[in-house]
């Protein structure tokens, strides 16, 4: 067993290439920027690596029907935000080919649109693609693809209701059909109607109905016979569904808000025309304490929310929806997608549903901050696997298919803890087992992935554990590797004292040793530099005895300190 060593960075590892499996979609949005990176295969896997999203505010100051312009601050909040993001791809090394950035409602409905992406240009070297609202809505639906895989065969209406827009697309098979965009969005439908407090909601209510009726688009529906399913995607659509499903509309959730019903959290990412009737209700109510209680639970959202959540309804009365599924996936995916099948040649939209339904059971009960963490976890425990495949007496109990478990188990372990912390190991155990939430996968898989869950934390189970009884004299072998990989990596993505930035497993006579490169850049984890607690020290030494036990050899821990200079 071998604990953590600092070294400072005169014993540098080898400069390593950019990583080219890292990809980066900017969205210059009319509420907000948002960046994400992910790290993808060609198979069509890919994971977030990190999604960061800044309030920029592009359309204040507009309305549905006339011109405006993006004002000097807007403007200026604009330029830092991207400083911001060309920080972080810089920190990420997320090379430039791989990097796609896109423009929304506001920068195409401005009158001073031009010059911010002439600006963006001779200031950070990025093209910015100005999308027309067609093609915003054929990105949305092919993001939306990969988060709900199961409806590409289905002829499926998406919408997705952004700060200036709306976009409409009628899809199938990966085919556009149809694809409309109004400019019916929860900012400027703020803007015109609730701006200082006077909140006309019956007037925006007969608006929305004539804007989409002069639009014609319930007739174009109407001509595909019935779509079988409707998705909604992006902000404010999943904010309505997080309220669904946290009952915000119940008289409990203030009395607690806390409060959720143990059921529900078997559900999937859906609600109905009743449950959301039920919350704009609420978001309506203009009694005492009404307005502190949306601002609590929808945080930055609250301003446009009432707005969002009635121009929804509205949709749902005029076009017919009775319920709706939801997309954790939307425009910034969708151009992920777009440039893994430009990279990738042959990359297939409907490629391994098995990882997706994954990520979406991750994204169900993690946070955003947790899910950033349980990608860094993956991230981790991936190095160590495939350093460990060079390894002969490794590599032949373990396959590609065996990762896929492993990145599996690290983006699940911690989704018990929306039931609350204790036992919450146990909760993740049961939601993976009971939940039906995973496809393309045996039941024996889902529960290799559900202990492995399981068992990151607490005891390391034994080779005779009863959980393991069912399993073949292989199969454990496998899981008890696996275990003692998902805990070194928990453990050290929980080491506080370390931004981890870049990491080198090797193999020696000596046993193995994970280099890694401690980064002071803050963007990167949502950890902050600490002295080394006493009791991540006890817990990481357990966890390298457990590995030695497992794979008989010493891993020794190298952490270079990063400066500024290196």
């Amino acid at each position: 067993m071998s604990l953590i060593h600092h070294k400072d960075m005169a014993t540098t590892l080898p400069k390593s290439p950019p990583p080219s499996s890292l990809f980066a979609s900017i969205d210059m949005g009319t509420n907000s920027f948002k960046l994400l990176i992910v790290r993808a295969n060609p198979s069509g896997q890919f994971l977030t690596l990190n999604h960061h999203k800044e309030p920029v505010l592009l359309g204040l100051n507009s309305t549905p029907t006339n011109p405006f312009a993006i004002s000097n601050q807007s403007h200026l909040l604009a330029l830092q935000t991207l400083q911001n993001f060309q920080n972080l791809l810089l920190s990420h090394q997320v090379i430039p080919d791989h990097t796609r950035c896109v423009a929304t409602a506001a920068i195409r409905e401005a009158t001073n649109g031009n010059e911010l992406v002439e600006c963006v240009k001779e200031k950070f070297g990025l093209e910015v693609e100005v999308l027309s609202g067609e093609e915003e809505a054929r990105l949305v639906y092919k993001g939306v693809l990969q988060f709900l895989p199961l409806v590409y065969e289905k002829l499926v209406l998406v919408i997705d209701i952004g700060g200036g827009s709306t976009e409409f697309v009628v899809g199938k098979g990966g085919k556009v059909c149809f694809g409309a965009s109004l400019k019916l969005g929860h900012v400027n439908l703020t803007e015109k109607f609730m701006k200082h407090g006077d909140h006309n909601v019956g007037d925006m209510r007969e608006f929305i109905r004539l804007v989409i009726e002069e639009s014609g688009l319930v007739e174009r529906i109407k001509e595909f016979g019935g779509v079988e399913m409707v998705v909604g995607c992006s902000g404010t659509i999943r904010a309505v569904e997080k309220a669904v499903f946290y009952g915000y509309a119940k008289s409990e959730m203030f009395e607690n808000d806390n409060v959720i019903l143990f059921e529900e959290w078997k559900r999937d990412w859906r609600f109905s025309r009743r449950e959301l009737s039920g919350v704009v209700e609420r978001l309506c109510d203009g009694r005492e304490g009404e307005k502190a209680r949306r601002d609590k639970f929808f945080n930055r959202r609250s301003e446009f929310i009432v707005a969002g959540a009635v121009l929804l309804e509205e949709i749902f009365e005029v076009i017919g929806i009775e319920d709706m599924e939801v997309s954790g996936y939307a425009l910034g995916e969708g151009v992920i997608a777009e440039s893994l099948g430009k990279v990738y040649g042959g990359y297939d939209l409907n490629a391994n549903v098995r990882w997706r339904s994954v990520v979406q059971l991750a994204m169900r009960f993690n946070s955003k901050k947790s899910m950033r963490v349980a990608a860094q976890c993956a991230g981790i425990a991936k190095v160590i696997f495939e350093g460990l495949r060079e390894c002969e007496e490794v590599a032949a109990s373990l396959n590609e298919r065996d990762l896929e478990y492993l990145e599996a188990a690290c983006l699940l372990h911690s989704v018990g803890l929306f039931m609350g912390k204790k036992g919450y190991h146990k909760q993740t155990y049961r939601i993976i087992t009971d939940g039906g939430h995973l496809h393309g996968y045996s039941t024996e898989e889902v529960k290799l992935m559900a202990l492995l869950a399981r068992h990151h934390r607490k005891k390391f189970p034994k080779s005779d554990h009863a959980s393991l009884i069912a399993f073949s004299n292989e199969v454990k072998q496998k899981f008890r590797s696996l275990c003692a990989i998902v805990r070194i990596s928990v453990a050290l993505q929980q080491h506080q004292c370390i931004n981890i930035q870049e990491m080198v497993f090797s193999i020696s006579h000596e046993g193995f040793k994970l280099e890694i490169v401690d980064s002071k850049d803050q963007n990167l984890l949502p950890t902050t530099a600490q002295p080394l607690a006493v009791d991540t020290v006890a817990e990481l030494g357990k966890e390298l005895e457990n590995f030695k036990k497992v794979f008989q050899k010493d891993l020794s821990l190298v952490v270079h300190s990063s400066t500024s200079e290196s």
